[in-house]
């Protein structure tokens, strides 16, 4: 399986339109998996490719809205664009509010289509991106104590090895040390690069920003 070529999953109940958007969108170079029901999509789905859903409104057992709903309870976040025969001013509404990229009425216009895809594809990379960024913040974080973490607060906060030292009752060397190891297990170079993992660090895990305490402390 290619996985570099961008997935559009469809999910429809009428299997006209699933062989007409999956030709459409192979046309496009991209990958077309077709479903019939929301269950047989949620078994199949790969949420760590990159790609996105196209999913109709209307279904029997899982509507496109609760389908949605679902994905967002699994985790699931590559983009969704809705089509359907007969939508309405709240489900676009409820739609667009989860995320939703686009809304459209069938009989579908492809340019638009495509165009949303597109966009949809676009934001799924970013996502990778992202993804793949956090993973290796958290590699590196996990290579240290929870010790050179609470020196890693102080240097962020701009605390001098001294300092860091009163705050932690412990002698400046020991915090040299600390502040050494961190320079290695983190695998950055500078001063500018340790504060720039931390901050990252911070998005990454929710990470307790002890570091402006730390600085009032002063």
């Amino acid at each position: 399986m290619n996985t570099m070529t961008p997935t559009v999953y469809i999910v429809d109940d009428d299997p006209a339109v699933l062989d007409a958007l999956a030709l459409l969108i192979t046309a496009q170079g991209m990958r077309a998996l077709t479903f019939s029901s929301g269950q047989s999509f949620l078994d199949h789905c790969q949420p760590s490719e990159i790609g996105c859903a196209v999913l109709d409104i209307r279904m029997p057992h899982i509507t496109g809205l609760a389908l949605q709903d679902m994905m967002i309870e699994r985790g699931i976040t590559i983009p969704l664009v809705f089509i359907t025969g007969h939508g309405d001013v709240e489900q676009c509404r409820r739609a667009f509010k989860n995320g939703a990229i686009d809304f459209l009425t069938k009989p579908v216009d492809q340019m638009r289509l495509v165009e949303s895809l597109r966009r949809a594809i676009r934001l799924s990379i970013r996502q990778h991106s992202q993804e793949v960024e956090t993973q290796e913040v958290l590699s590196r974080l996990a290579r240290i104590s929870g010790r050179e973490r609470e020196v890693l607060e102080g240097v962020a906060a701009g605390l001098s090895s001294k300092e860091i030292a009163r705050e932690l009752d412990l002698s400046p060397r020991t915090v040299e040390v600390h502040r050494a190891n961190l320079f290695n297990k983190l695998d950055v170079t500078s001063l500018a690069d340790l504060i720039r993992f931390y901050l990252k660090a911070l998005e990454a895990t929710g990470m307790k920003h002890n570091a402006d305490d730390m600085s009032n402390n002063r």
